[in-house]
């Protein structure tokens, strides 16, 4: 795999002073790289028994539906609240100052099934533990979290409970 630094690029001051910003637009602009990036993930899990990927608004779509694809199993849609327009089930999580919540279809994941769930950064980690208890809300078992870049100084696995978590790409400062 190519060095996916190389090609994420680094947004200083965004969105606000003091962040930088990892943009994967740049790896989205190049076909193969994004091919790759879909594959790594594939690849980790294929042979883990997945039967869903949950992909979490709005990038991990992309990268979601690529890797679903690759494991020909299903994805479910993971959305910020009222923005599905069936019957969902819902999480909330904190943010820095107050909280935010994330939802699911209720019929988008089965009892028993397992749960790979994609997202394009883990950070904090509190968006990808709201959607592991979604899965599991629902009766699923959470296979795994993938994520393309991990700020880990941001200690977001820590939140993920032990569970398993594959990333492409480490940030270990800002």
């Amino acid at each position: 795999m190519r060095d996916l630094k190389a090609i994420i690029r680094s947004v200083p001051d965004f969105p606000k002073k003091g962040i930088v910003f990892r943009d994967i637009t740049t790896l989205l602009a190049d076909p193969s790289v994004m091919s790759e990036v879909a594959d790594a993930i594939a690849e980790r899990y294929k042979d883990k028994c997945v039967d869903v990927v949950a992909g979490i608004e709005a990038r991990g779509f992309i990268f979601g539906a690529l890797v679903a694809d690759r494991l020909s199993v299903g994805f479910a849609p993971v959305r910020k609240q009222g923005k599905l327009p069936h019957r969902t089930v819902r999480e909330t999580y904190a943010l820095e100052y107050g909280e935010d919540a994330i939802e699911m279809h209720v019929d988008a994941v089965k009892k028993g099934q397992r749960v790979l769930v994609v997202d394009d950064l883990l950070a904090t980690g509190g968006t990808m533990a709201a959607c592991c208890r979604l899965a599991e809300k629902l009766g699923g078992v959470v296979a795994g979290c993938a994520c393309v870049i991990e700020l880990s100084f941001l200690n977001g696995r820590g939140k993920l409970d032990g569970r398993d978590v594959f990333t492409l790409v480490k940030y270990d400062t800002e």
